[in-house]
């Protein structure tokens, strides 16, 4: 459980001194440790309101208060990260048993949202080439070139790409379900997505995203 912090009447669930306590956990157990849904989130509300703070005009802040609030937003950030890839690295240890052993008895319950997507693509990669290299050299037969694709697959690749935008989000956006069922989202402000024109146009028309343009 996150210590409590509040600012201007807005809970901020992440301190200081509590991302140190989770990226110490990290180190000190095997496997992944739970953390709230909102991880991500809070941790953007918690540098938001820091960066707050050193945007006001206060003759009551001084300098070396100032330095110190840059020093911890500068710590916070390093912090974030080595917390992300010591759980990444987990994430892809685990998907690597899943696609080797093939076992439906794989402990999720404690992956974020993201990084449920990032364990499943990661499956599929690992799945998809050792299906296209073991399983052919066990069989007696050369491995499968990966990169010389059939001439379907490349005018498929292009008509998904023709059909598609390249969006940054202006708002928070959850997560939703599109006409084939397919999940997207969570969105936060400033993410950037290439997603379904259809989708893209209708996040645009909303105000919730923009357009970037190539060229």
């Amino acid at each position: 459980m996150f210590l409590g912090l509040v600012m201007e009447t807005k809970e901020i669930n992440i301190t200081y001194e509590t991302l140190f306590e989770i990226l110490k956990r990290e180190k000190d157990i095997t496997e992944l440790q739970k953390l709230e849904p909102g991880f991500f989130s809070d941790f953007v509300d918690y540098l938001n309101e820091k960066k707050k703070v050193l945007g006001k005009e206060d003759s009551m802040f001084s300098y070396d208060e100032k330095k110190k609030v840059e020093k911890q937003i500068d710590n916070a950030r390093r912090i974030i990260k080595e917390i992300y890839e010591r759980r990444e690295k987990k994430i892809v240890d685990i998907a690597m048993i899943k696609s080797r052993t093939k076992s439906d008895v794989m402990d999720t319950s404690s992956f974020l949202e993201n990084e449920k997507r990032l364990f499943d693509e990661t499956v599929k990669v690992l799945d998809n080439f050792r299906n296209e290299v073991i399983s052919n050299v066990l069989s007696g037969k050369n491995p499968v070139k990966t990169d010389v694709a059939d001439e379907k697959s490349k005018s498929e690749v292009a008509e998904e790409k023709k059909n598609a935008k390249i969006i940054r989000f202006l708002n928070h956006v959850p997560k939703f379900v599109g006409k084939e069922l397919e999940d997207y989202g969570p969105f936060e402000e400033e993410d950037i997505a290439n997603l379904p024109s259809e989708i893209a146009d209708v996040l645009i028309s909303k105000g919730s995203a923009e357009e970037i343009k190539s060229g």
